[in-house]
C-alpha cells in the first residue's frame, strides 16, 4: 500500500442497526477496489471484517475491524463496528478518531432503534454522514416508506443523491441524480447508461430538491440560484461537500451491499464530500510534565504524536495497536515517551490490517490509521516525540450496568481466570473485573449479557479457560433501630493467670458508620482498656446478628465497667464488649440495609409511564424527569440494587431495545419489613 498525505485520506466509521449489512458493505468495498478477488459472506464465515470465532459463530460483528481501502488515488480507512449497543466502549473509542460516517439502513425495516442510536452519536459529535439503504434487492421494499422514516429521524437535511430504479421487489439499480446517469444491474455489478424511462420521468423532481439544498450553502449560490442560472457540475459539488461537511446536507445513497449495487457511488462521494483528517477539529490534550493544554493538528512537519484506540491481543498474531496519527509521521521512529505511564518505549513495527491480515507500510503520515505491533500499548494510550510530549484526552466510557458472578468449572481454571480476564480487558475496558471479599465472587460487569457472553467465549476459546456464570450476592449491611445498654463480662479461671474482663456499654443508632466513645468515670475501667474494647467491638460488628453481614451505624459509649489487678489483659476486655453486643441485640432492634442504585433511564417519550410505573413496582422513587433532544426524556431514580439485577435486559424488553441506563450506588437504606426474614434465610444457606 502506497503512502498517503492527510488530504488524500477520508476516515470513516460504519454504523447501523444489528443486521443491516455493515460487514457485507466493508466486504463489498473490498471487491470492488480490487482488494480482495472473491467476496466473503457473513452465513459462510469467511468475511474479512468478522475473523473472531465468537464473531463467527454469531454471525454478527463483536468487535471493530479496520478495513483500509484505496480508491481513486484516496485512503479510505474504514472501521466496521458491532451493531449491538451493548458494545459502547467500541463505538465511543472508534468515534474519537474518525472524521465521518456512513450509515446502514436495511431497506425492508427503515429507520430502526439501531440507527437513531447511532446517529445521535454521530450528531453528537458533528460527524458529517451518508446514508446507505441497503438491501434494495429484497421482496417488499417501499422507497416512500424508507423515505419518511428517513425525514422523521434525519430531517429535511436528508437528500437522495440517487434513485431506484423499478417499482416494489423489482430493484433494477439506480440513477444519479449529479451526474444524471443510470446504473442498471448486470450480474454483480451495474452498466452505465444515459437516462431513459421512469429515470427520465422522476429525475427533474429530485434535482430541483438538490440543486435548492445547495444553493442554501452559500450566498454566492443562492443569489444565482433564485435568478434561475444554472449551477455547473463543479458548483455542485462543492455545494454539496459543504453542506455535508456543515452537516446541513446527509447524501442518500441506495443500493445492495450483496450486489455491489450502489458501492461505486457511495465510494465516489466519501471521496468527494467526506471530510479529509484536515477539514476535522484538532486532537487536544496537555502536557504531562507541566499539565498546560496542548493542541495537534494533522500536520506532517509537526513532532509525532499518536493515540491508541484499540488493542487487540492474539495469540498467534501477538499483541496489535490500532492508532491514530495525530502530527507527524511514523518515519525514522525508534523510540516514544508512553504518556499515560511517563516512560520511553522501544518502537516494533508499524503496519496496517485488513481484517486480521497484516499489511506493510513504510511510514505512516499524519492523520492516516496504523497498527502498532510489538510495543506495550494498550487501549487510551498517547505515545509520542520524547522531545514535545504530549497526552491525549481519554474516551470516558460508560460504567457497568449488569454484572455476573463467575467461577471455574475446574480446579485447574482458577489460576488461570486471572489472567485471562486482565488480558481480555487490556483489549476492552468497557468491561470490569473485581472480587467482592464479603461474598468471595468474582463479578464481570459489561454494558449487557451479550457482551458478558462475548468476554467469556473469547477467554475460553483464546485461553482455554471455562467458567460456570451465577446471579451476583447482594452485598447487605445490618444496623440498628433503638438504643439500648448491656454488660459483658468475660471471666476465666485455669490455675495460673485468669482472665476478667467487665464492661457496660451502650449503643446508639446512627446515620453510618461506627463510632466509639467512652463516658467511664472513677477508673472502673482503666484508660489501657479502651482500645481492647474498642477492638472488640469492630470485630464483632464485621458479622451481623442477623445473617452474618457486616454492621453498620453504630455508636457504642462504654460508660461502666470493673477490672482485676492480675486478671484483667486486652483480650479478656476484647471478650466482653463482642458479648455485650450481642446481649444487646436483644433490645437495640438489628435490621438489614440494603444497596440502594441511583439510576439515569434514557427512554423515548411514549415510554416514560412505563419506566415510572415498573420504577415503582421495583420499590423505586422517581426522582425527576427531563427533556432530552430527539424525542427522549430522562428519569432519575433511585431504586434497591436487588431489584435491578437483571434491568438491562428487562429495559430493552419494555422499550423494543430502545431505552439505556446508567447505575451507581449512593447508599444503604432499611429493607421492609416483611422482605427481612427470605434475605436471613436465603443467606444462612449459604
Amino acid at each position: 500500500m502506497k503512502e498517503y498525505l492527510a488530504k488524500e485520506i477520508r476516515n470513516v466509521v460504519i454504523l447501523g442497526h444489528m443486521g443491516s449489512g455493515k460487514t457485507s458493505l466493508a466486504e463489498s468495498f473490498l471487491y470492488v477496489s480490487k482488494a480482495i478477488t472473491k467476496k466473503g459472506e457473513v452465513e459462510r464465515k469467511n468475511t474479512v471484517s468478522d475473523w473472531l470465532p465468537e464473531e463467527q459463530y454469531r454471525l454478527t460483528t463483536l468487535s471493530t475491524s479496520l478495513i483500509p481501502l484505496e480508491w481513486k488515488n484516496y485512503k479510505l480507512n474504514v472501521l466496521d463496528t458491532p451493531g449491538s449497543e451493548e458494545f459502547v466502549g467500541e463505538h465511543e473509542n472508534v468515534l474519537h478518531v474518525v472524521n465521518s460516517a456512513v450509515i446502514l439502513l436495511d431497506a425492508t425495516k427503515g429507520v430502526e432503534v439501531g440507527t437513531e442510536r447511532v446517529w445521535n452519536e454521530a450528531s453528537k459529535r458533528n460527524l458529517p454522514t451518508i446514508l446507505f439503504v441497503n438491501k434494495m434487492d429484497k421482496e417488499n421494499v417501499k422507497v416512500d416508506r424508507i423515505l419518511e422514516s428517513i425525514k422523521n429521524t434525519f430531517g429535511q437535511k436528508a437528500i437522495p443523491l440517487c434513485w431506484p430504479l423499478g417499482g416494489e421487489n423489482n430493484f433494477q439499480g439506480f440513477f444519479n441524480i449529479i451526474n444524471k446517469k443510470e446504473y442498471r444491474i448486470s450480474g454483480d455489478t451495474t452498466v452505465e447508461g444515459d437516462l431513459s424511462g421512469e429515470a427520465l420521468d422522476k429525475y427533474d423532481e429530485l434535482y430541483e430538491k438538490v440543486v435548492e439544498a445547495v444553493a442554501e450553502t452559500s450566498e454566492e449560490l443562492l443569489e444565482k440560484f433564485f435568478g434561475g442560472e444554472e449551477l455547473t457540475q463543479e458548483e455542485l459539488n462543492e455545494g454539496l461537500r459543504t453542506g455535508v461537511l456543515s452537516g446541513d446536507i446527509i447524501p442518500i445513497v441506495f443500493g445492495s451491499a450483496v450486489k455491489n449495487v450502489g458501492v461505486h457511488e457511495l465510494l465516489n462521494m466519501m471521496n468527494t464530500f467526506l471530510p479529509s483528517p484536515l477539514d476535522g477539529a484538532p486532537k487536544t490534550g496537555i502536557n504531562p510534565k507541566t499539565g498546560d493544554k496542548v493542541t495537534r493538528l494533522p500536520d506532517e512537519n509537526a513532532p509525532f504524536s499518536g493515540y491508541v484506540f484499540k488493542t487487540i491481543i492474539d495469540p498467534f498474531l501477538g499483541t496489535m495497536n490500532l492508532f491514530y496519527v495525530a502530527s507527524g509521521n511514523t518515519k525514522g521512529l525508534s523510540d516514544a515517551y508512553w504518556a499515560n505511564k511517563d516512560q520511553v518505549i522501544k518502537i516494533g513495527q508499524f503496519v496496517t490490517l485488513m481484517g486480521k491480515t497484516q499489511i506493510s507500510v513504510d511510514v505512516l503520515h499524519a492523520g492516516d490509521i496504523g497498527v502498532a505491533l510489538k510495543m506495550d500499548l494498550e487501549t487510551g494510550s498517547t505515545f509520542c516525540d520524547r522531545k514535545d510530549q504530549v497526552l491525549f484526552d481519554e474516551v470516558a466510557i460508560p460504567t457497568p450496568i449488569i454484572y455476573v458472578a463467575i467461577g471455574a468449572k475446574t480446579k485447574q481454571d482458577e489460576d488461570k481466570i486471572s489472567n485471562a480476564l486482565q488480558r481480555l480487558n487490556i483489549e476492552d475496558p468497557s468491561f470490569e473485573i473485581k472480587r467482592n471479599p464479603e461474598t468471595s465472587q468474582l463479578l464481570i460487569g459489561g454494558q449487557g449479557m451479550t457482551h458478558i457472553g462475548y468476554i467469556l467465549d473469547k477467554m475460553k476459546n483464546m485461553y482455554r479457560v471455562d467458567v460456570d456464570i451465577m446471579e451476583p450476592k447482594i452485598v447487605y449491611r445490618e444496623t440498628i433501630r433503638k438504643v439500648g445498654s448491656a454488660q459483658g463480662r468475660h471471666k476465666k479461671q485455669s490455675g495460673g493467670a485468669g482472665q476478667f474482663g467487665d464492661v457496660w456499654i451502650r449503643f446508639e443508632p446512627i446515620p453510618e458508620g461506627f463510632e466509639f466513645a467512652s463516658e467511664v468515670v472513677g477508673g472502673a475501667v482503666p484508660k489501657n482498656f479502651f482500645p481492647a474494647v474498642e477492638k472488640g467491638l469492630i470485630e464483632t460488628l464485621e458479622h451481623g446478628p442477623l445473617a452474618g453481614f457486616p454492621v453498620i451505624g453504630v455508636r457504642a459509649v462504654l460508660y461502666d465497667g470493673s477490672y482485676h489487678p492480675v486478671d484483667s489483659n486486652e483480650i479478656s476486655f476484647k471478650l466482653a464488649a463482642s458479648l455485650a453486643f450481642k446481649e444487646a441485640c436483644k433490645t437495640i432492634r438489628p435490621t438489614i440495609l440494603e444497596p440502594i442504585m441511583e439510576v439515569e433511564v434514557t427512554v423515548k417519550d411514549d415510554y416514560v409511564g412505563d419506566i415510572m410505573g415498573d420504577m415503582n413496582k421495583r420499590r423505586g422513587q422517581v426522582l425527576g424527569i427531563e427533556p432530552r433532544p430527539g424525542g427522549r426524556q430522562v428519569v432519575f431514580a433511585q431504586v434497591p440494587e436487588a431489584e435491578i439485577i437483571k434491568y438491562a435486559t428487562d429495559l430493552k424488553a419494555m422499550t423494543q431495545g430502545s431505552g439505556h441506563f446508567t447505575r451507581k450506588f449512593v447508599r444503604y437504606e432499611e429493607v421492609p419489613e416483611q422482605l427481612i426474614a427470605k434475605i436471613v434465610e436465603e443467606y444462612k444457606k449459604q
